[in-house]
């Protein structure tokens, strides 16, 4: 079945009031799942299973006439400590739409770890990611691609349609944040125009990377948004008691040290509206943010994580959701 006739299907299923029987047999069956490739050649993928939220999302979506087309899309990530949100649902969401993405460590073949309080709560049992990011994550980490890394050294990002940066705060991501290798890769990838897209602290790897034509950062005349400072300020406020400077990545915010490579800050850079609990889901972007210019899309924070992935879904397929 292809995607436009499987987003049919749910939606009469739906309308019919049979979803949920629809459902109940969709967990007790094994499928299996291969695609038709026209641009790239893809490994058989198995089929995973999602949740009725993420499906009737599925069946919301317009058909975008792309089934056929399949890209490859970058994903940059540190050994251990990155967020299980910001990669999960991104990387489910392009998933789902037919494309791949490739994880990419320091060292080619090293298997990477989310940040383990994320998945079992920070502080308490609380703040951690919600149910259906951590079943997407613990569905990744069971795939062949999160044992196949590439390394961020020997990757040639021109054989990429698109690179995504995701976020983190633990001490472990210091090894993506500020490593110069990864930042150059990132500067030529910057220039070949294709989607990029970071979200949280990801943002940091594109103010840390240096445009070679103009020696400043690559975002120096780009619009963006990142991790805001109240956010960075009140999460380790509330937490150092006990966990120290767990929140605090760095001596310096990240909105602070991202404005600061902004030519005009005041405004390039887009805080968006206050939000501290609420999250984005897959069926409400109500409580999300995100900021688009021209082939680059950010993001805050885990909260807009699933607004972030469709729209770079969007951006990567050429087409409007």
């Amino acid at each position: 079945m292809t995607g436009a006739e499987a987003i049919l299907t749910l939606r009469a299923l739906i309308n019919n009031g049979d979803f949920q029987p629809y459902w109940d047999f969709h967990l007790t069956q094994d499928h299996a799942r291969s695609t038709r490739t026209t641009r790239r050649s893809l490994p058989d993928q198995p089929c995973l299973q999602t949740s009725p939220t993420h499906l009737q999302w599925m069946a919301q979506q317009p058909s975008t006439g792309c089934d056929d087309v399949h890209m490859r899309v970058l994903m940059p990530v540190p050994d251990h400590d990155f967020d299980v949100t910001e990669v999960a649902v991104p990387w489910r969401i392009l998933t789902d739409a037919g494309h791949e993405v490739v994880l990419a460590t320091e060292r080619a073949g090293t298997v990477p770890a989310a940040d383990p309080r994320l998945l079992t709560g920070v502080i308490f049992g609380q703040l951690g990611a919600e149910a259906e990011p951590r079943t997407f994550y613990q569905q990744l980490a069971g795939t062949p691609e999160f044992t196949a890394t590439v390394s961020w050294s020997e990757v040639d990002v021109d054989d990429f349609d698109g690179l995504l940066l995701p976020g983190g705060h633990a001490p472990g991501m210091r090894q993506y944040l500020g490593s110069e290798t990864l930042q150059r890769q990132v500067a030529r990838f910057w220039t070949l125009g294709r989607p990029v897209g970071a979200i949280c602290h990801g943002v940091l790897v594109l103010a840390r990377s240096e445009d070679p034509a103009t020696g400043r950062s690559v975002l120096a005349q780009r619009r963006t948004t990142c991790l805001p400072k109240y956010m960075e300020r009140i999460a380790y406020f509330s937490t150092a008691w006990r966990l120290g400077r767990y929140y605090r990545t760095y001596p310096a915010y990240v909105e602070d040290e991202v404005r600061a490579t902004l030519d005009n800050p005041d405004t390039q850079f887009q805080r968006g509206p206050l939000e501290l609990t609420r999250r984005g889901t897959a069926t409400d972007d109500t409580p999300a943010f995100i900021v688009e210019d021209r082939n680059y899309l950010s993001a805050r924070w885990p909260g807009d994580a699933y607004l972030f992935g469709r729209r770079y879904l969007a951006l990567l397929e050429g087409t409007e959701r």
